[in-house]
């Protein structure tokens, strides 16, 4: 392709070649339902759309890299968390975008809608459709970890929002199966939250921050690794976090009783975590994570591995449309033809 013609609007769109990839599964079925009456929508604002539709996890990642080495300029996932961070994963190829050039959007449709939250995309899928075409293009961080798989090789992954583990991995897996995952997510989550914390026993973790020597000893209930400040179906883990900031924000929860766990679960949701005596804020570019015991670990609200775990920022590295945010700490981008 042309180098010049990138970004340059085709028949007045403000993408070419754009392209859909949803998850028919997510939310219990409901965005394969949903898609025909979202599709009229999608090319009345950009246009005549490639869809593509996932048969397997994973599947959006390689449908992503594809379409984008075909010249799609812009990928929408169409779905939840867990669909966008596939998409994130086919758009970044060893850190780095495959087409700087190419954008990503997010049409909310999951039982996992924490992303949305923490970039301020709207909550209607009609809507976060229309904020794709018209809204500025913003320059965002991602996360590269890398981690324990289920049989013991390594996975790595980047991550846009949040990666957790302790009790967010045993959470994450507990919200997939539970009576209300069907009905709704967030209660899904806080429902997960509470029945795992009566049966969770916090954990002893070495944390190396920034590549620190030797690190802290600390008995955990959670740690959220956040590039997003929200998890778990709208729980307000890394309040502080901004999504381009070129940093990590990590949260430490710390062993607590059960009453004191129950008196701070409004903290969860109100942004007030950090007032808690037991929770710890720090801000860093790494982390490294071990521990002598089985430690669950969840990456954008998917449940992948374990402990060790090792994170690091990868500074705007992320084009994204669509999004609420109004200013940027760090980036700056230049104007698309069109916007």
């Amino acid at each position: 392709m042309d180098s010049a013609a990138i970004g340059r609007p085709v028949g007045g769109r403000r993408f070419g070649r754009p392209c859909a990839i949803l998850n028919p599964r997510a939310a219990s079925g409901r965005a394969g339902r949903r898609w025909p009456g979202l599709r009229p929508i999608f090319e009345a604002v950009l246009g005549p759309v490639d869809v593509r539709f996932t048969e397997a996890p994973n599947h959006a990642t390689a449908l992503a890299r594809e379409a984008i080495r075909n010249g799609a300029e812009l990928v929408v996932a169409v779905g939840g968390d867990g669909t966008f961070n596939e998409v994130v994963n086919g758009y970044l190829s060893r850190g780095s975008p495959i087409n700087p050039n190419a954008s990503l959007g997010l049409c909310p449709l999951g039982t996992g809608g924490d992303f949305k939250i923490s970039a301020r995309i709207p909550a209607s899928p009609q809507e976060a459709v229309k904020a794709i075409a018209s809204n500025p293009l913003r320059k965002f961080d991602a996360c590269q970890v890398r981690l324990a798989g289920p049989d013991g090789a390594t996975v790595e992954r980047c991550f846009a929002n949040v990666t957790s583990f302790g009790m967010g991995g045993v959470v994450s897996l507990a919200a997939k199966s539970n009576f209300l995952t069907a009905v709704d997510g967030r209660a899904a989550f806080l429902w997960a939250t509470a029945v795992t914390f009566f049966r969770f026993r916090p954990t002893q973790v070495r944390l190396n921050l920034d590549g620190e020597v030797p690190g802290r000893h600390v008995r955990v209930l959670q740690v959220a690794i956040g590039n997003g400040s929200h998890q778990g179906g709208g729980m307000n883990m890394c309040p502080l976090a901004e999504l381009d900031s070129g940093h990590i924000d990590v949260t430490v929860i710390e062993q607590t009783s059960i009453p004191s766990f129950l008196r701070s679960i409004p903290l969860l949701y109100s942004g007030k975590i950090y007032s808690h005596p037991k929770c710890r804020h720090y801000r860093v570019r790494a982390v490294e994570a071990t521990s002598d015991d089985p430690v669950l670990a969840e990456v954008d609200g998917e449940a992948i591995g374990q402990l060790p775990l090792a994170a690091k920022v990868l500074p705007g590295v992320l084009s994204v449309a669509g999004t609420g945010i109004r200013t940027l700490s760090r980036y700056s981008m230049q104007p698309r033809a069109g916007d």
